[in-house]
């Protein structure tokens, strides 16, 4: 699962990653993205390509009334035949953009919220799906879901799921809608290389969606008998 993350990197520097054309003019960096919050995703393979903000849990376009923050994550090996997901997996594929995710480790009764992010410290893109649905109103509501699968060799003393982190080389396929191909587009969502990511203990700030800001992310000594990570992870 994948629940909170993290996209902190100003407009400009994402814009340079990614190779974008725009941003919305609404972005704004966060150290504690949550369900339903809007998060900074890049749709389209055309040769424009735009960072936009769409509501994180998808909610179907044929779905009778929404249910905000049900559907978070897709998982990878069920993504292109469970109803939510497959018309999305098929022509509404996404990219969301981060630069760390948290995951809550077990400690005996407690829950230790572990930041996790590239060893690099640079963005980079979860794979994700998006829809849009629209309101009694006539609103047209645009959301979306994170793809996760098996966790590599960094995240699993910590969880059994994270997020599909695509390599910079797969972000045009991802994103190229006029060519379907399942087998290969599944094979993207594999777990990213061992040793790419680092894990640390932080704050309990982060279990409140309310609290945002850079002490979400300030490294925390760990109390009582936290296990150490294999590798010095």
């Amino acid at each position: 699962m994948c629940g909170r993350f993290t996209s902190t990197a100003p407009a400009d520097v994402l814009a340079e990653a990614f190779g974008l054309d725009a941003v919305a003019s609404d972005y704004r960096p966060s150290y504690n993205l949550a369900p339903t919050r809007p998060v900074p995703v890049v749709t389209g393979g055309g040769a424009r390509r735009t960072l936009e903000l769409f509501q994180w849990g998808l909610i179907p376009s044929w779905a009778d009334r929404p249910r905000p923050g049900r559907l978070i994550n897709a998982r990878a090996e069920t993504v292109a035949t469970r109803r939510a997901f497959r018309d999305a997996f098929r022509k509404r594929r996404c990219l969301v953009l981060a630069d760390g995710f948290y995951e809550w480790r077990r400690d005996g009764r407690r829950k230790i919220p572990m930041y996790i992010r590239d060893r690099s410290g640079r963005p980079f893109a979860m794979a994700g799906l998006w829809d849009c649905w629209m309101a009694p109103d006539g609103e047209l509501v645009r959301t979306c879901a994170i793809v996760t699968t098996r966790p590599n060799r960094d995240v699993a003393p910590i969880h059994d799921r994270m997020p599909a982190i695509l390599p910079a080389d797969a972000h045009d396929v991802w994103l190229d809608h006029d060519r379907f191909d399942a087998e290969a587009l599944s094979a993207l969502l594999s777990p990213c290389p061992d040793g790419a990511l680092e894990a640390y203990p932080v704050s309990p700030l982060v279990n409140s969606p309310a609290n945002d800001s850079p002490r979400c992310i300030e490294r925390q000594e760990p109390r009582g008998t936290l296990p150490l990570f294999p590798d010095g992870v």
